[in-house]
Order: C-alpha cells, then structure tokens, then sequence
C-alpha cells in the first residue's frame, strides 16, 4: 500500500523503487514515529477534528503496536516506501479503515522532521551521558597522576615538564566543550514541526502547543515552511560530532606514539588491542587507528549534509531523504567512538618510570634557570642568550642540565649560585607553575576540583 498513487496509472517502476525507499535507513525511526502519531491522534480528537471514539481509537490501536513491535509480534513490511508507510500498512491491517483518518491535518513533511527532532534528541541526551562517563575516567586517571612528570611538547618537541594528570584534564576540558555544544545543538532543535503538513500548514484548528507539550518540545516552530525545510540541526549536531571525533583522533594520535617501544608511556590492554598474522610480538593499537581513521567519515557525512542543503529551494526537495544517511552514519560513530574511548583508556596501563625517563637532558629545565637569573636582575632576552650557551655547552660536554655542578653554569654567567641548582629538577621546575590552570601539582589539584564540579553539573 502507498500513501499516494491516485492519480497515476502505471505502477512505479521495480527500480525506481528500489532507488527511492528509504525504509532500509530510516526503520529506526519507528518508536518516535508512533509516539507523534500518538500525540496528533490525541490532539485531532481535543480539538473536535476526529470523534473522541476515533481518537481514542487511534491512541489505543498505535500504543498497543509500538508495545507489539518492540516485542517482535508484528513485523514492519520491510519492501514499504519507508518507516512511515510500513506503520500506516500495520496500523490499517490491525483496525482497518479508522487508520486513515490518522493522517488527517499532517503530512509526511511534518511527520518526518519530527520523527528526526525527536530521535536525535534522544540520542544526544544518551551521547551527553557517555561522554560523561568518558570525562569520568579521564579525571579519575589524573587523579592518580598529578605527580607523574613527563615533558609538555610544541612542535612535538621537548618544552617544559607537566604532568599526566594536567596533560590527560586538557581533553577533559575539550569534552565539557563539546558537552556544551550538544545542549546548544539539542535547545535549538527542541521545537515542533508538526501542523506545519505539507509547507503551508492547514486548514484544520489545530493545537501545536497541545503536541508540543506531549512530545516535550518547548513549542511550535513559528514558520511552517521552515519546520519542513530546516535541517540546520543535522547539519550543527554533525559539525559538534566532527569536533568530538577531532578531539579523539588527538588522544588516539597520542597513545599510539605513546605506546611504541620508543616512547613506552603507556600500554593498551589486550581488550582493545590486536597482533599480526606473521609477527608474533605484535602489539597493534588497532582501536586508536580506527578512531583516528573514521574521522574522516564524518568529516564526510558533515559536508555531504551541508552540500545537499545548500542549493534547495523551499520547502520540501526528496534531496532530503538523504540526510538520515549522514546523519545516522555521523551519529553511530560518535556514539561506538565515545564507548571506545573511554574503554581504551580504562584498560590502559601507565608507565611513569618511562615518563620520567624521557627527561633526562631533555633540557624541559632551560627556561627556570633563564627565570633565575631574570631574578637576579638580568633582562630575559640577556638570560635567553646565556641559557642557549649553557644547553650548547651541555650539548657537546654531554652533562644534562640537571646533572652540572655550580662551576659548571658559572661559565655562562657569574650571577648562577648554589639557590640555581635548587630549580633544575623536573619536578621542582613543574611545581613552579603555580599559576591558575598551570601545571603545577597545587595548581592542578584545584583544577581537579573545578572539573568534579563539572562532573556533577548536567
């Protein structure tokens, strides 16, 4: 059964068919689809529309076939146009002729971006929640890491020491701003396109703010020709998911290299690792490429939804039928990517004897030994120039920094003393970046207090 077809005379052609369905992409949509039919069958019969027995009808016949879905004792038809025909076929087999005063005031236009509204909105609230049990374990690691020093890196090179605790809460802070961006995306999306039907709206009194309230919207689009039009939030839902899949793709980066025998930061746990068909000792990080590799995708499904809206005039273009591919693809992604992540990083093994290691003359000390001597009155680019000296002289005495002796720096300048040696060690140099949001342990121990309480906020 079509919901249309009575003007044509010729059947649809097998392969046009096949090229127009949708039922394959959007079959998931079928919960929130019957929870709007819900809310317009029960609205059509308060508003005098439809009898209060046809509504009541309606209400009851659609509520007992979601329940009869969900437990697999009616299956949708999956050769149907798509999900909202499939249920109308369903509907119609289970109460005959009263299903098609359903859709009576509405059209697929309508019915659909609220399908999608009320699907993603579903889905962001449960990513929010997996990116904050994501936060949950970056913050419980540097819990246990805030004295663990390794280097902090520009240009991927050695610049001053930090610790795992303050380098891991860099990705906690990128997460919150993703969080953000989703309760940002999900407010401007939470508006109800249904009365809008087919563009125009429709000449039965309806009450939106009636199925507004049921489908906890916060109120009617006020244009209906942009409540069938608008797919900005796809487009912005994608675009926060890319940033999300971006900041996950720098962590990935990070462990992998972190993991090589060069490095030995961290091990990955055997869960999230794999090894080779033909070298026994492989250890592959196959979780990390993947993420790192898939972001790629949805920088894909973003720009394919951006280019099929950009040249569509209003309202309705079937072009549209296409954004459940980017949008589902983008989506499942995001949400496989955050539960991988957060996996990942629970079975990973840290190793802060390798990170203390890597230190050594690593010359991450060179610029508080420049500060000490702007402390004893010497212009900072003078003690740049006499630091420089110092790091050369160690480059070819192959003396680390940390290992001179007083004779040794007071060949670069005689205002080095006995207090010069005191702010070498890695630990100490970290420690003096007891700047808000620096590095150091006190300073990262009250961050550690900023990001609980973001913990516990929604």
């Amino acid at each position: 059964m079509k919901l249309w077809g009575g003007r044509f005379e010729k059947d649809l052609d097998r392969d046009v068919l096949e090229f127009t369905t949708s039922f394959g992409i959007d079959q998931r949509l079928w919960p929130v689809d019957i929870d709007g039919s819900i809310a317009h069958a029960r609205m059509l019969g308060a508003q005098g529309i439809l009898s209060a027995a046809d509504s009541a009808g309606l209400v009851k016949a659609l509520t007992e076939l979601k329940q009869d879905i969900a437990e697999g004792k009616v299956v949708l038809d999956p050769n149907a146009e798509d999900v909202h025909s499939a249920i109308e076929v369903a509907l119609n087999q289970k109460i005959g002729a009263l299903s098609g005063r359903l859709h009576t005031a509405r059209s697929r236009n309508d019915q659909v971006a609220t399908d999608v509204r009320l699907y993603l909105r579903g889905q962001i609230d449960e990513l929010r929640a997996e990116l904050k049990e994501l936060q949950t374990t970056l913050f419980e690691t540097a819990e246990k890491h805030t004295t663990t020093v390794l280097s902090g890196m520009t240009h991927f090179q050695h610049a001053q020491p930090v610790s795992l605790a303050h380098h891991l809460l860099t990705y906690f802070w990128m997460l919150d701003r993703d969080l953000g961006r989703l309760a940002d995306c999900r407010e401007r999306m939470n508006l109800n396109p249904l009365g809008a039907a087919a563009l125009a709206g429709t000449g039965f009194p309806l009450d939106r703010k009636a199925t507004a309230k049921e489908l906890g919207f916060a109120g009617p689009i006020p244009n209906s020709l942009d409540a069938v039009s608008d797919r900005d939030f796809i487009v912005e839902f994608l675009s926060a998911g890319s940033l999300i899949m971006m900041h996950y793709s720098r962590l990935c980066e990070e462990l992998i290299i972190w993991s090589t025998p060069e490095f030995g930061f961290v091990e990955l746990g055997d869960e999230v690792t794999t090894g080779s068909s033909i070298m026994p000792q492989k250890k592959n990080p196959d979780v990390a490429e993947l993420i790192r590799g898939r972001v790629g995708q949805l920088y894909g499904n973003l720009m394919g939804a951006l280019t099929m809206m950009k040249g569509l005039p209003l309202a309705y273009n079937r072009d549209m039928q296409e954004d459940k591919v980017y949008l589902f693809e983008g989506l499942d992604l995001v949400r496989v990517s955050t539960r991988m992540m957060n996996l990942m990083l629970q079975k990973a093994s840290w190793k802060p004897e390798r990170m203390a290691a890597s230190l050594a003359g690593d010359f991450s000390n060179a610029t508080d030994l420049a500060d000490d001597l702007v402390r004893k009155g010497l212009p900072f680019r003078e003690a740049h120039e006499v630091i420089g000296r110092l790091v050369r002289q160690s480059l070819e005495t192959g003396v680390a920094l940390e290992k001179m002796k007083l004779e040794d720096l007071k060949k670069c300048s005689s205002l080095f003393d006995e207090a010069s040696l005191k702010v070498i060690p890695h630990l100490t140099v970290m420690n003096a970046r007891i700047s808000e949001g620096g590095a150091g342990v006190d300073a990262v121990k009250a961050q550690l207090q900023v990001a609980k309480t973001r913990l516990a906020t929604k």
